[in-house]
């Protein structure tokens, strides 16, 4: 009895739903699809903007900036007055940086530590900034709640809130205090 012959194999490297080549002819290659290219591409996009955040932590000592040392605030060298200052201050033995210049509430703190940062690295960057620089609103209130909380005790009393739903701000009279001979 005869062994039954098997139907030709199709040429390597093409899948079976790919019909073969004429004699003759190269096989058509399959290219990329739409969705890999996609991919690929947004892939390179991803870790170019990674790469480039990476560097730029590390370049600009971004580690530092996690800490509770003052020192870290001066690694910019606009700030190296105000830490100056500082460090002649009536707060410099119980207050840094972060006691005064973010909320206390955990998620707070990270949250405006985190939008400090980038717009701090963007500007001091971009090089579009005010100098000397200067406080904004959002990180006055920060300031001034921050006062408001540590020196509870004594102005609660002394807080006049008038018509318009606010206070005079600790710094209008005590300017000097978190940063000293200013």
């Amino acid at each position: 009895m005869p062994e039954p012959i098997d139907p030709p194999a199709e040429p390597a490297g093409l899948p079976a739903d790919q019909p073969s080549a004429e004699p003759g002819q190269e096989p058509q290659p399959r290219g990329l699809s739409p969705r890999a290219i996609l991919a690929i591409l947004l892939a390179v996009v991803c870790g170019g903007i990674f790469g480039l955040g990476a560097f730029t932590f590390g370049y600009g000592q971004g580690w530092s900036y996690l800490s509770n040392n003052p020192e870290a605030c001066a690694n910019c060298h606009i700030m190296q007055h105000h830490f100056d200052s500082w460090q002649q201050s009536s707060h410099r033995h119980v207050a840094v940086c972060n006691d005064c210049h973010l909320p206390h509430d955990a998620i707070g703190k990270w949250v405006t530590k985190s939008d400090n940062g980038f717009f701090h690295s963007l500007a001091f960057t971009l090089e579009n900034f005010h100098e000397p620089i200067q406080i904004k609103p959002r990180n006055r209130r920060v300031t001034q709640n921050a006062c408001i909380e540590c020196h509870a005790d004594l102005i609660h009393p002394m807080l006049d809130i008038g018509h318009t739903g606010e206070s005079l701000a600790c710094v209008h009279c005590h300017s000097d205090v978190g940063h000293g001979h200013r």
